[in-house]
């Protein structure tokens, strides 16, 4: 069995916002509420190698790892996946953006599988994925909402 997730999510911003704040990896730790830190190991063009570290669990376990993540902007798409797997066999990520009449439409698309001998299985870690992109998702939502709304009301250099 693999596990499979597609999330979304409208967010009232100008596409170009959205698509900087979100992929603004040094900055993740004030995007996302689970991340403690990141560290940028390599850049070359458009493909980032970092370290992802959470905050700890609920049982005080920290969870770390590294991941590639490569952008195409003229496609309006990131791929992604965890070079250092952990509990996975494989995660791959993709992030899509599109403009809406509402601002600007994210989806996010994981698909992977868990090793034979991770304390989880598919099923259950599909569960957990698509709840907390959820509540990622909103969070990072109403953070470039609000960055959206200063931006507004700023005066222009030129005012």
């Amino acid at each position: 069995m693999t596990g499979h997730t597609e999330n979304d999510i409208v967010i009232a911003a100008p596409l170009d916002l959205v698509w900087d704040m979100t992929n603004d990896v040094a900055n993740w730790p004030q995007l996302f509420s689970e991340y403690a830190s990141v560290e940028i190991l390599s850049q070359e063009g458009n493909k980032t190698t970092f370290r992802l570290t959470m905050k700890p669990d609920e049982n005080g376990t920290v969870w770390s790892w590294v991941s590639e993540r490569e952008t195409d902007r003229d496609a309006r798409s990131v791929r992604a996946r965890r070079v250092e797997t952990g509990p996975f066999a494989y995660m791959n990520i993709r992030w899509q953006y599109e403009k809406v009449p509402e601002g600007t439409r994210m989806v996010w698309t994981q698909d992977f599988a868990m090793k034979p001998d991770a304390p989880v299985d598919d099923a259950w870690m599909t569960d957990n994925i698509n709840k907390n992109s959820k509540v990622q998702m909103a969070l990072i939502r109403d953070r470039i909402e609000q960055a959206a709304t200063q931006r507004r009301r700023e005066p222009s250099l030129t005012d």
